[in-house]
């Protein structure tokens, strides 16, 4: 497959590169860089010029029914369809984003630092959720409109920033200190400003309607690259829960380019980036140079098993609704259990709290692995794919294999057509799985025993239950929990969270479905 190349360039064409030898370590490295820089005088004369140009929008209000401030700091991130400024031959020809606005926000992210320092928390909010929109003011008209139920990307649309943050609040529960706003133009140039950022897949990405032609492997790509990137939604039958995956792997390697290359460490070099990062972005008025440097501060002690990442679980798809057509449904359960480790500031991995040290782990050597069958459900992350083309089959599935203690993702989707290799609808279930981990994979084949295993190399620590027609759910849940309890009491080497081959193991507190950022990064 061809190289991905646009027909027009905004910066450097992207470049296939062979993956190397990168440390996540250099992450903490750079960001103490740039707190030191930024409370340096330099830092100061810096963020005093860039902050002054800053674009200020009114978004975080007051009123009595706010959340309680729970001492973090808490960041709504929203990506625009704003196309203003853009000429149409690029938005057409390199950003393959023509047509109109849709005055909505197209991503939505809820980013945390927690209060004790310790934790970067990413929360990817589906678009078309079906929520509560608080009762609000129309900005065309200044009429009052009653609260409603609707999908939370419109609340930009009917109320602005302000109501965005609102609606998201009521929802979540979680207190909006931030709001920040990205357009097409400050995406691309952020990108451009580092240099690119490195992708990898393991196997071809192609959308015809993003522009996406990406082949397996890693390639490094300009910021028109990466718009089309994080835009698709027609690669698989994953629509948009996969775009927001591939949004949070692309948000860990944009870290971990701007930690490398000495970015972070080359006062000129990091001048460059905040100056066109920050004058391409909109802020809320409360976000100052004090509260920059209080940023600045707070991502110093992180490192990369520090930061995790979630998407918020569903319990349907596709519900529809007369006059916002399809939309898709929180589970409550999940989301609520989501929401109160991200308002408590726990890890929503425990891959820190199951991470081996240094010192266990060099005298368990490289080759060292868990005993057969000590692997715990709670521990093992599953994705469901629906590749039989039976209407709530792909829901089921994640159902039973949550009550049967495994770490579901909530989100199943319809398998791309070529998962099974022929395109055809399954009729056996099939278990993709990274080599890598291959202890895991032994409970969760015990547990769909009629399942065929299909190696997957560089497919990653969450692992794809491909249901077919003849799937049958699992036999004995009490068995599982039984294997997990076992597990708990189970050899140190197991409970200190010993690699198998690679990546921490999870705690069986992790929330489903949660990955941490040195686990859906680019492998080293």
């Amino acid at each position: 497959m061809p190289h991905q190349r646009p027909p027009a360039r905004l910066s450097a064409p992207a470049r296939r590169r062979r993956p190397g030898r990168r440390r996540w370590g250099r992450w903490a490295a750079g960001t103490l860089s740039f707190a030191v820089l930024a409370t340096s005088c330099g830092g100061w004369a810096v963020l005093n010029g860039v902050g002054a140009s800053l674009d200020r929008v009114d978004a975080i209000g007051g009123g009595p029914d706010r959340p309680a401030d729970d001492g973090a700091s808490t960041f709504l991130v929203v990506g625009t369809d704003e196309r203003a400024g853009i000429p149409e031959s690029t938005l057409k020809d390199v950003l393959h984003a023509g047509g109109e606005s849709c005055h909505c926000t197209d991503t939505m992210m809820v980013v945390q630092l927690s209060a004790d320092r310790g934790r970067a928390t990413v929360v990817s909010v589906p678009r078309d959720s079906y929520v509560d929109i608080p009762a609000h003011q129309d900005p065309a008209t200044g009429r009052q409109v009653a609260a409603a139920k609707g999908k939370i990307n419109a609340a930009y649309g009917m109320g602005g920033a302000p109501l965005a943050v609102r609606t998201v609040e009521q929802n979540t529960g979680l207190r909006i200190d931030h709001y920040v706003e990205v357009n097409f133009l400050a995406f691309v140039s952020t990108v451009d400003a580092l240099g690119g950022v490195e992708v990898c897949t393991p196997k071809p990405l192609k959308d015809d309607y993003s522009g996406l032609d990406l082949p397996a492997g890693t390639t490094r790509l300009d910021g028109a690259g990466a718009l089309r990137y994080v835009r698709a939604r027609h690669v698989d039958g994953s629509s948009d829960l996969g775009r927001m995956h591939r949004q949070q792997k692309f948000l860990a390697q944009l870290l971990r380019r701007a930690a490398s290359g000495g970015t972070l460490l080359d006062p000129a070099k990091l001048t460059g980036v905040l100056d066109t990062v920050l004058r391409s972005v909109k802020v809320d008025k409360g976000l100052g140079n004090a509260e920059l440097l209080d940023f600045a501060g707070r991502l110093r002690d992180l490192s990369a098993s520090d930061a995790d990442f979630a998407t918020v679980p569903l319990s349907e798809v596709d519900h529809q609704v007369p006059g916002w057509g399809s939309t898709v449904l929180w589970d409550e359960k999940g989301a609520a259990a989501l929401f109160e480790a991200v308002r408590a500031g726990r890890p929503l991995t425990g891959a820190a709290a199951a991470a081996p040290s240094a010192a266990a782990a060099a005298a368990a050597g490289p080759s060292a692995s868990p005993v057969a069958g000590t692997i715990p459900p709670a521990q093992v992350r599953v994705q469901v794919l629906n590749g039989a083309g039976v209407q709530g089959l792909g829901l089921r599935v994640d159902a039973e294999l949550r009550k049967a203690g495994f770490a579901t993702t909530g989100t199943p989707s319809n398998a791309p057509s070529n998962a099974l290799g022929d395109g055809s609808a399954a009729t056996r279930t099939v278990i993709r799985y990274d080599p890598r981990w291959d202890e895991s994979v032994k409970t969760l084949a015990a547990a769909l025993p009629d399942a065929e295993l299909d190696p997957v190399p560089g497919l990653g620590p969450t692992f794809q239950v491909v249901a077919g027609s003849e799937y049958r759910a699992p036999a004995d849940p009490a068995a599982s929990s039984a294997v997990s309890s076992a597990a708990s009491s189970a050899a140190p080497a197991a409970r200190a969270g010993v690699p198998e081959k690679a990546g921490p193991a999870a705690s069986p507190t992790a929330v489903a479905g949660a990955e941490s950022g040195s686990e859906i990064s680019c492998p080293s």
